[in-house]
C-alpha cells in the first residue's frame, strides 16, 4: 500500500493537504521563519513510521528541527546541500547513494532566495527530470521556497502543471496568512485556486473559523472593484461596487476574486512599472475570468507602455480624456468576457518589451545598424510597430557634423548617426504619423531650415532592406561628431521646456588674466 503524507495544516481538508508517494509538491512563501514553521509543523503531521528525510539548501537542518517527542517520525534522515545552482544536478543522484528513496516523504527546504537567480528553462528541465525519478522511486518530494519574490517564483512555475501535483504560496499580512492554492491534486481529486486564511495559534497553523465549512465559493463575477480616484468623487454606483483609496489595497483585494472586474487608477508615470506588475500576478495566478482595467487620470502611457499593460494581462486601458460616462459604458462592455491572450509566465520579458533599445543620442555607424537590426527582429514586439527611422540631408552650406549637433534626442530608444552625407535618426516606437511633432521636439530650429528633404522607412521589412544598403557603406564614409579642443562633443547650449527650446545661459569670462597695480 501506498504511504500518503500530509502537509503541516491543521483541520485542512484533505484535497489539499495530502501528498502521496509518487510526485512533487511546491510551495512558496514570503519569510524563511514562515518555511521552517512549515517544515516542522509537516513533520509534526506525519505518522510514527513514516520514511522522512529532510534536505537544507545551504544550512545544517538539525539546526532549525524542533519537535516534541509525541509527534512526527520515529526517525528523521538529514542531508544539507550546497547553496548552488550546480547541485541542482546532483540532487537525486547523491540521496540515492545515501538511502534507497522508495516511500520516502523528502522535504527539501531552500535557503532565503535561493532560486531567484537560476534560470527559468534550467528550473523547468530540474522540474521535470526530478519528477520523474519521483515517480519512478514511488517518493514524495516536498519544495519548500522561501523567498521576497513569491509572485514572481509562482508565476514561472504557473505552467507547470503537468510536471508539479501542487503548487501553493503563504504569504503572511498584519495578523493573518494568506495561503494561495493555484492547484494540489492528490487521491481526492484536483483542487484550484483557492485562498484560505490562516491563524496561527500556539506556533501551529489553522483554517480561520469562517474558512472550515467548505471551499470558498467563486460566485464574484458581478463585483466590480475600483480604485476611489476612477469615479472622480462619486459614490458607489451599487451594492456590488467596493471602493478603495490606493491600487495597492484593491490588489489584495482582487488576490481573493475570480471572476470580479477590477478598474486601478494610473495617475503618475512611476506608478506603471508597479502596476504592471500586479496586473500580470493576477492574470497568472487568478485565471482568465478576472476582468482588469487601467484608468488613466491624466496623460501618462505612452504607446510602449499602454501594450505592456495589455501584454501583462489588462482587458482594457481607458484614456484619460475619456469623460466618466464613457468610462463607465466601457467597464459594463467588459462584462462577461474571457481574456483569451497569452501572458508570458516571466514579466521581465514583458518589460524588456518597453525599452530593449537602451541607447540614446549619436551612435557609431556600425553600432547604429546593429541596434535597429536587433529591435526590428524582436519578436516580441509587434509587426510593422518597432518605430520609425529617418534620414536627413542637411542643407547646402551646413555640414553634417554641425547638423547633429542640432540633433538632441530627449528619449532613451532614439539614436542618430553620421555617414554618406546624411544625417540617420531611429525613432523607437514612433508612430509615423507622429514624427513631425518627434522632430519639432528634437531639433531646436524648423526642419526646413535645417535639411533639404528627408526619407521615411516605417515597415520591418523596409527599415531591414535599408540597413543592408547602410551595412555596405565603406567605413570611411562613416561621420564622427564635432569635438571641442578637450575632446568633448560640441553641442547647441538648449532645452526643451515641454513646449519650446530655450537656450541655456553659459558663464563667459572677460578677462584671462587680471593684472595687479603695485606701488
Amino acid at each position: 500500500m501506498n504511504p500518503l503524507f500530509s502537509i503541516g495544516i491543521k483541520s485542512l481538508w484533505d484535497e489539499l493537504r495530502h501528498m502521496p508517494a509518487g510526485g512533487v509538491w511546491w510551495v512558496n512563501t514570503d519569510r524563511e521563519q514562515d518555511a521552517l514553521s512549515l517544515m516542522n509543523q509537516t513533520l509534526a503531521a506525519q505518522q510514527r513510521q513514516a520514511k522522512v528525510a529532510v534536505i537544507g539548501m545551504g544550512n545544517d537542518p538539525q539546526k532549525v528541527i524542533k519537535l516534541d517527542e509525541d509527534h512526527g517520525p520515529e526517525k528523521i534522515r538529514l542531508f544539507t546541500m550546497p547553496d548552488q545552482e550546480k547541485s541542482l544536478s546532483f540532487f537525486t543522484s547523491d540521496l540515492v547513494c545515501s538511502l534507497e528513496p522508495k516511500n520516502y516523504l523528502l522535504i527539501l527546504i531552500g535557503a532565503n532566495n535561493a532560486w531567484k537567480n537560476i534560470p527559468t528553462s534550467r528550473l523547468h528541465s530540474w522540474l521535470e527530470k526530478t519528477n520523474e525519478w519521483a515517480i519512478y522511486h514511488n517518493c514524495t518530494l516536498l519544495v519548500i521556497n522561501p523567498g521576497n519574490n513569491n509572485d514572481q517564483q509562482s508565476s514561472i512555475l504557473m505552467s507547470k502543471y503537468r510536471t508539479l501535483f501542487g503548487l501553493a504560496s503563504l504569504r503572511y499580512q498584519s495578523d493573518i496568512y494568506l495561503y494561495d492554492v493555484a492547484w494540489w491534486c492528490n487521491d481526492k481529486g484536483i483542487s484550484a485556486r483557492q485562498q484560505l486564511k490562516l491563524n496561527q495559534q500556539d506556533g501551529l497553523w489553522q483554517l480561520a473559523k469562517q474558512e472550515e465549512a467548505s471551499v470558498q465559493p467563486r460566485s464574484d463575477e458581478k463585483r466590480i472593484l475600483c480604485n476611489v480616484v476612477v469615479l472622480e468623487g462619486a459614490p458607489a454606483l451599487s451594492e456590488h461596487w467596493s471602493l478603495f483609496d490606493n491600487n495597492e489595497a484593491l490588489f489584495e483585494e482582487a488576490r481573493t476574486c475570480q471572476a470580479a472586474t477590477i478598474v486601478f487608477a494610473l495617475t503618475q508615470n512611476n506608478q506603471i512599472e508597479n502596476l504592471a506588475r500586479q496586473i500580470h500576478t493576477l492574470r497568472r495566478q487568478r485565471g482568465n475570468n478576472l476582468k482588469i482595467i487601467i484608468r488613466e487620470s491624466q496623460t501618462s502611457l505612452r504607446a510602449t507602455d499602454e501594450r505592456l499593460m495589455l501584454g501583462c494581462g489588462a482587458n482594457m486601458v481607458i484614456p484619460w480624456n475619456a469623460p466618466l460616462s464613457r468610462c463607465l459604458t466601457m467597464i459594463e462592455s467588459v462584462q462577461g468576457q474571457q481574456f483569451n491572450r497569452l501572458v508570458p509566465e516571466d514579466i521581465a520579458t514583458l518589460l524588456s518589451m518597453t525599452q530593449p533599445l537602451k541607447l540614446r543620442g549619436f551612435q557609431p555607424w556600425g553600432a547604429f545598424c546593429d541596434a535597429v537590426s536587433t529591435m526590428v527582429n524582436n519578436p516580441l514586439l509587434p509587426p510593422h510597430g518597432k518605430g520609425v527611422m529617418v534620414a536627413l540631408r542637411p542643407v547646402p552650406g551646413l555640414r553634417l557634423e554641425q547638423a547633429l549637433t542640432l540633433c538632441r534626442p530627449n528619449r532613451v530608444g532614439d539614436i542618430a548617426t553620421i555617414g554618406d552625407n546624411r544625417l540617420m535618426l531611429f525613432l523607437s516606437f514612433c508612430r509615423v504619423n507622429d514624427l513631425d511633432t518627434a522632430l519639432n521636439h528634437i531639433f531646436p530650429l524648423p526642419i526646413a531650415d535645417i535639411f533639404t528633404n528627408r526619407m521615411i522607412w516605417f515597415e520591418d521589412n523596409t527599415i531591414a532592406a535599408e540597413l543592408l544598403k547602410m551595412r555596405a557603406l565603406s567605413a570611411e564614409k562613416w561621420g564622427k561628431p564635432l569635438t571641442t579642443n578637450n575632446g568633448v562633443k560640441k553641442v547647441v547650449n538648449v532645452e526643451h521646456d515641454g513646449s519650446v527650446w530655450r537656450r541655456t545661459p553659459e558663464p563667459c569670462r572677460l578677462f584671462s588674466a587680471v593684472t595687479e597695480r603695485t606701488s
